[in-house]
Order: structure tokens, then sequence, then C-alpha cells
């Protein structure tokens, strides 16, 4: 695969580009028993012995609760005119549905404002994963009751936060959701169960619709998204059989999402592969289910880290594909290959079949195994280049008529990362997690100085 040029063009870009910065609430708030938070699935699943790698937690993360001004200051001093951030479901809405906690919101109003006051533009994702367990408890994703319970929750933050608030997401990574949480268990809540994660999923893209319903009521002016994980799907040869089975991990991984949300049907191919674990097979896509989730949005994010190259793999798992890792690539320390070339296939792809508004990377990154150096910097070259090849392959997909309107790195500072607790580090900010002192990398660096660049180059 030909890889873009490593330095990007910062004139490339237009003048109304976002650049920003993410994060996620429980990833990096701390705080977790305090001021009225409930507990999520996220902190049950924590505390059940071999879930995550050193029965670590999100208890503290980077005390974000508690530094808000602090992370504030950093964010600004990046130079970048967005911050992605989540809010807290349990925090908001302990019970899942019903009182709402007045600290909870109090907190996020803070947050915004203080970016507001930064001259930093607020892009708020309703859920990130951090499902109130108390709806657990009632059957959790898998419950059409679920996605109805976010709809209200989302009428709250949007009631409470709309008139400041103008860029919204409604739900994050809605595949990581339901089959990492409920059909292969890698996730909270651990569930391993291919019908569940498929109702999961679609009980998700209606929790979605649901929530741009709530923005489009409460915050008529803003702008509302999803924000899907996606991944070019490549197959191994040019055989028939490696193609189709391209095809079919298309389908699952992008395709199963991209369709309903653009006002399509969910694909058929892959409805009768699934055949009994189908949503429609067990009578969850209901009259006017379809219309919800393919309700108009003003975008569609993208967090993309990597590609799929598979072959056809008869008795490998329910879709009889086998991923494979191509030699002589280089890859992160989550063993995901390194190729920026497929963002800019994927984004020219979704431009041509789905014809979104807008497109902005909501998450792009890499995790290397980083150490702080004696004199106290941390010279992560590795991730400097990444950052460099998948902004470049931004410009290049742009260049090739891909409406791209903005780009968000993964991650501010390195967090609570889910899984694999506090071993993998994706933050363009070093995180003493004993100390919570942050430390700007070569990689923030190099992101800080391309993006004042980018701008300043537009004001000249």
């Amino acid at each position: 695969m030909t890889q873009p040029k490593t330095e990007p063009n910062p004139q490339r870009f237009p003048p109304r580009f976002t650049w920003g910065v993410a994060t996620s609430s429980y990833q990096i708030e701390g705080a977790a028993h305090e001021d009225g938070r409930s507990p999520s699935i996220w902190d049950t699943f924590c505390a059940t012995p071999g879930k995550v790698l050193n029965g670590e937690n999100g208890d503290v993360a980077c005390d974000h609760y508690h530094r808000l001004d602090t992370d504030l200051d950093l964010i600004q001093s990046m130079g970048v005119n967005a911050y992605r951030f989540s809010v807290a479901w349990p925090r908001i809405v302990p019970d899942g549905r019903g009182r709402t906690n007045q600290a909870g919101l109090d907190f996020y109003s803070r947050l915004v404002d203080g970016l507001l006051t930064r001259n930093i533009t607020p892009w708020l994702t309703l859920y990130h994963w951090d499902l109130p367990q108390v709806l657990q408890d009632k059957g959790g994703w898998p419950a059409r009751d679920t996605a109805l319970a976010l709809g209200d929750y989302a009428d709250v933050v949007t009631t409470a936060l709309g008139d400041r608030v103008k860029h919204w997401i409604t739900i994050n990574e809605p595949w990581v959701a339901a089959f990492l949480g409920y059909g292969n268990g890698i996730h909270a809540p651990g569930h391993t169960d291919l019908a569940e994660s498929f109702a999961a999923s679609h009980h998700l893209l209606l929790a979605h619709g649901l929530g741009v319903q709530a923005v489009r009521k409460n915050v008529p002016d803003a702008q509302v998204g999803i924000t899907l994980n996606l991944a070019a799907a490549y197959p191994a040869t040019d055989s028939e059989a490696d193609k189709a089975a391209a095809w079919r991990q298309d389908g699952f991984a992008n395709r199963w999402y991209l369709d309903p949300v653009f006002g399509q049907d969910y694909p058929q191919d892959f409805v009768e592969l699934l055949g009994a674990a189908s949503p429609q097979a067990q009578g969850l896509v209901l009259p006017g289910d379809l219309e919800m989730i393919g309700a108009k949005t003003d975008f569609l994010g993208v967090n993309m880290y990597t590609r799929s190259v598979v072959e056809d793999a008869p008795g490998e798992g329910f879709m009889n594909v086998r991923g494979l890792r191509p030699e002589g690539s280089e890859y992160t320390g989550f063993d995901w290959e390194v190729a920026p070339q497929s963002l800019t296939d994927l984004m020219l792809r979704l431009q041509k079949d789905y014809n979104p508004a807008a497109i902005y990377i909501t998450e792009n990154g890499a995790t290397y195994p980083d150490t702080m150096n004696a004199d106290g910097s941390v010279q992560d070259d590795a991730r400097t280049r990444y950052f460099q090849q998948h902004v470049a392959a931004v410009g290049d997909a742009m260049a090739g008529g891909a409406k791209m309107a903005g780009y968000f790195a993964w991650s501010l500072m390195d967090n609570f990362e889910w899984a694999e607790g506090y071993d993998k580090r994706f933050g363009i900010v070093y995180v003493d997690f004993d100390t919570q002192v942050r430390t700007l990398k070569g990689s923030g660096q190099w992101y800080r100085d391309f993006v004042t660049r980018a701008q300043e180059g537009q004001l000249a």
C-alpha cells in the first residue's frame, strides 16, 4: 500500500477547518463515587476479577473532575479550536431515567463555560459507553427501553447545555458498545451472545435517532451527527473468495451502521448471514425505527485507527473471515497496522456511497510504550509520524473530493484504556498516574505547532 508523504502541508486546509483533541468521561474524569454519580457498567466490569488488566479501574483516572481548569488551560495551550468530550450518563441521571442530578450537570456547565471563555468550541458526545448499571440490570442495550431512556437523557442534557453547545454527537462507536460489550465480552458488560450483540446494535442506532430528535427539538441551531469506528476492508488476494470475505467484513464493521444511518435498510446480505441472530429475526425492528435511525444529520464522525486485511476462512467465526497481519508494515502498541492510505480510501468511499454533508475525523491516534527521559521530555517519534501521515491522508481525501471538515487527535492525554487499564498510552500529553503531572509529548508539540501554522496560514 502506497503511503502518503510524511509531513502534511498546513496550507491545504481551509479557514473553517476544525482542529481538536478528544477524550471521554470514564477514561479521564475519576470522581467515580462523588457528587451523586451512580455506578456505570464499567465500574462493575472493572470490579470483576480478570476483566481489566492489573485489576485497574477509572475511579481516579486522570482526576480531570478535580483538575478541570488546569486541563482546560492545557487544551488552550495546544492551539486547537475544538474539544470533544463526553458526558457521563450516571453523573447526570443516576437512576438511568427520572431525577436529574444537578451537581453532575453543573460540572459539565463549568466545563462548557471554561471552553467558551478560552475560545474553544465544545463538541459534546452524549454516550461514550458508560451506561448506568441500573439500566444494565434492566436489560442493557439488548432491551429497547434503554434506547428510550437515552432519548430522555438526551432531552435533559440538550435542555441544560444547548444554549451554549452547538455541536452534538449522539453515540460513540456503536459497533464497539454492541459487539465488544455483548458479543465477545472484551468490554463491559462482558456478555458473549451474538444475538444479544445485534439486538444491542439496533437499539444503539435507535438511541442515535432519539438523540438527534432531542437535539433538533431543544437546540434547533445545532449540528448533530453520530461517530462510527470504521476501517476499510481489503481482500488478502484478488480471489473471489477473499473479495467476498472483505465484503462480509465491511458489512460487519461498516455497512451495518452506515446504511441505516444514511436512510437505507440494514444490508440484506448481512441480515441473511446472521440468520436467527439478526434483529429482524428477533422481531426487534419495529415500524418507524428505520425512519428514526435515518433522520437527517449534519455530519458523520469517523474514528479511524487502522485497516482490515482479510481472507476467506470457512469455520472461522460466524463470518468465515480471518484477519491477517501484513508483513512489512509498521504496527502500533495495540498491534494495529499503520495504514494512513486506507484513511484516504475510506473517506472517498464514504463520500461516494453515502454523501454525508460533512465528515469529521473524531478520533485518530496510536498507542506506543512511552517513557519519560531523564530531562523530563517524552519523545514519541513513532506517534508523531503516525499523526503526520494521517493528517496528510485527510488532506489527500479532501483533495479527492471528500467533504472533510475537521480532525480530532486521540487522545488529549494518557488515560484509562478500557480493558487494557493504564498499560496503553494514546495521549499526546503524558500523564504520571501517581502524581497526575501532565507533560506534553513530542507528538503534542508537533500537533500544536502544525495546528498553529494551519490557522495562521489562513490569517496571513
